[in-house]
């Protein structure tokens, strides 16, 4: 890494304080792993440092700025935020080359991670039948298709992967199934013990409320045998995803992410149609060529 380059970590920022000290806490583990490089850290909102004063510290200095969401999945935020952060900030300093990573994504690596929890988890019930063990993925849940879908994917994928003879998705909130009416099933299903795996980067209010599900699924279903994981932001595969995404970044263009000037995000901005709701139009997906099955996120994003 050329040390005129900038690494700036964009989280999006929980409301809960710990959430926020943790991400900053792998951002020191990440420097200790790679001493040499530059790493700065903001945040999208509820944090101290948001996008414009981080882009502005990253730029101190520097040649070059890389910025890597450090989202599972990006919509709103990361579609439209950003990018007119980076605008901003390539007009406050014309002298330096701002530049963005794709989110982390629901790809092979975080797939990886995802099978690691669930591996632990059947350790955890003495490695029970998977045919009499469901597994359910746990997400935030989002008002863009988009990102539901890309949960889809990587349940199959765990499906695929393993014997389990039910792995399904649920959301803790926006959109459905939620947690409880999938447990629900999965018991008249037959299911005699439950995995329920969270895909969270890192700890905040939605963990703590996942906790609280659970220990009350717990009384509702004593006879069933539950496994629930936690957030999974320090797995060794997140840093070497990390790693991954700033060694394969191409920097000549100045581009960001697909929606990086992107005439559709500018006429949206435009006409101030981007709102913290996240909702869109079918109108809206169809006009978008970015849209479909990219980049996608909701509130409270850790």
């Amino acid at each position: 890494m050329d040390s005129s380059t900038t690494l700036l970590l964009a989280a999006h920022g929980s409301r809960h304080p710990e959430g926020n000290d943790e991400i900053r806490r792998f951002a020191v583990e990440w420097r200790q792993r790679h001493p040499a490089w530059r790493i700065e850290v903001c945040f999208i909102e509820h944090a101290d440092v948001l996008l414009a004063e981080g882009l502005q510290r990253a730029a101190r200095g520097a040649r070059r700025v890389l910025v890597i969401p450090l989202i599972l999945n990006a919509a709103g935020h990361v579609k439209m935020e950003l990018p007119a952060a980076m605008d901003a900030a390539r007009a406050a300093h014309p002298e330096v080359s701002f530049h963005c990573a794709r989110h982390l994504g629901m790809g092979r690596e975080v797939f990886a991670v995802l099978q690691g929890q669930l591996e632990q988890l059947m350790k955890s019930l003495a490695m029970p039948d998977p045919q009499t063990t469901g597994v359910i993925l746990l997400g935030r849940g989002s008002s863009d298709a988009g990102a539901n879908g890309e949960l889809a994917k990587l349940t199959r994928w765990v499906f695929e992967a393993n014997e389990h003879e039910l792995v399904e998705l649920a959301f803790t909130g926006v959109t459905w199934p939620r947690l409880e009416t999938v447990v629900q099933r999965q018991v008249r299903l037959g299911m005699t013990q439950l995995c329920i795996v969270p895909v969270y980067l890192f700890n905040g209010v939605l963990i703590e409320r996942i906790k609280a599900q659970v220990e009350r699924l717990q009384k509702q279903y004593p006879q069933i045998a539950f496994a629930a994981g936690s957030y999974f932001g320090f797995d060794q595969g997140v840093f070497e995803l990390l790693d991954a995404r700033v060694a394969g970044r191409d920097l000549p263009s100045g581009a960001l992410l697909e929606c990086d000037g992107c005439k559709y995000r500018q006429a949206a901005e435009a006409e101030h149609l981007h709102d913290h709701s996240h909702t869109i139009s079918i109108a809206n997906v169809h006009a978008h060529p970015h849209q479909e099955g990219r980049d996608d996120h909701h509130h409270a994003h850790i």
